[in-house]
């Protein structure tokens, strides 16, 4: 089975690439909502990257699962709370959430080394 630090780390890697090759103020502009987005606000920056994790999860995007896994660890949130996260994707969109649910603990036994 792949590793998924790997696979997050290989994406990345070609995301970069497509935001060096994008148009000019394309990187801009996403990069000012992005961050204006996942600013602390009514929502810390933590819940947010929670609920980002779910809606990764319903979507099914293999990146966007990875990579707000990543993003919400880095945050603060800890495993029981990233748990509890996939548990009300899973509540809400049920095997499409769940069928994608290995990728976070995948990763998160990765990322403990």
């Amino acid at each position: 089975m792949e590793s998924q630090l790997e696979l997050y780390n290989d994406i990345r890697t070609y995301t970069a690439k497509y935001h060096g090759a994008a148009p000019p103020g394309v990187e801009d502009a996403y990069t000012a909502l992005r961050d204006e987005t996942y600013k602390d606000g009514a929502l810390s920056h933590k819940v947010k990257r929670l609920i980002a994790l779910g809606i990764a999860l319903r979507a099914g995007c293999t990146p966007c699962i990875l990579h707000q896994t990543k993003l919400a660890v880095e945050a603060g949130a800890s495993k029981d709370e990233i748990t509890e996260a996939v548990s009300v994707a899973v509540a809400m969109s049920g095997s499409t959430a769940l069928g994608w649910s290995w990728r976070v603990f995948r990763l998160l036994e990765e990322m403990e080394g």
